[in-house]
């Protein structure tokens, strides 16, 4: 088995590249790869397209990404949430393109990518603006809408243990986007705050096994976005 460990962040985001589409895990706060965003931050890579639930807080963590003027396209379901107002003045600016996906939609587009399922139907958006220019059609007498699956460049998650072989296991709610997006990724990398030996792990417990897993680099205190955010941290 490949030993799947990398030194740190920066060594595991530096063959990302201009242009790359990139899911990056969390809900809110909860699981979002703070020290794997702030690594792209000084890699430098721009023109990104972001896959994510939302667009960040503050100014650190994915809002920084965008501050850094990095996104060009945003993919999420949450564009304007509490702390958020960097992502609102890029789109208003029109910098940064917002494609705006109803959060069930969402984590199944990015489930059909990770599957390789090329589309799927669903009555979510049927009758908004949402649905307007997307194929249509009736089943059991009810209008479903045609959306694409989702994939990736690359995959940024966190997890909370992990192992060499890359098999990850989450803190509760952390988990979120993480499995799917971990599936839909070309290269996914994970940040976990205890990377342990093969078998160290009970594979009952695994929640993303390591087949999908390409880098997995050691964040044994990961800074948490509210707490960044009370102290007035701005990254870089």
């Amino acid at each position: 088995m490949i030993d799947k460990r990398v030194l740190s962040p920066a060594e595991a985001v530096a063959d990302i590249s201009d242009g790359a589409s990139i899911m990056i895990g969390g809900f809110g706060e909860a699981g979002s790869p703070i020290e794997l965003i702030h690594a792209l931050i000084d890699q430098g890579a721009s023109d990104l397209t972001v896959i994510s639930n939302n667009t960040g807080s503050g100014e650190v963590g994915l809002a920084a990404l965008l501050q850094a003027r990095r996104v060009t396209k945003v993919i999420c379901s949450f564009p304007k949430t509490l702390n958020s107002t960097v992502f609102p003045e890029l789109y208003r600016e029109g910098f940064t393109e917002l494609e705006l996906v109803p959060q069930g939609t969402l984590a199944e587009r990015i489930r059909a990518g990770g599957a390789g399922v090329p589309a799927f139907y669903t009555p979510t958006a049927v009758g908004t603006p949402l649905a307007e220019g997307k194929e249509k059609r009736a089943f059991g007498g009810r209008e479903f809408v045609m959306e694409y699956g989702l994939s990736a460049h690359y995959t940024l998650i966190k997890g909370l243990t992990a192992d060499t072989h890359g098999n990850v296991l989450y803190n509760k709610t952390a988990r979120n986007f993480a499995p799917i997006m971990a599936m839909a990724g070309e290269v996914t990398i994970v940040q976990a705050a205890n990377v342990l030996e093969p078998g160290a792990i009970d594979p009952e417990t695994v929640v993303t096994p390591g087949i999908f897993v390409d880098r997995v680099v050691e964040v044994r205190n990961p800074a948490h976005e509210s707490e960044l955010i009370a102290a007035g941290v701005s990254y870089p």
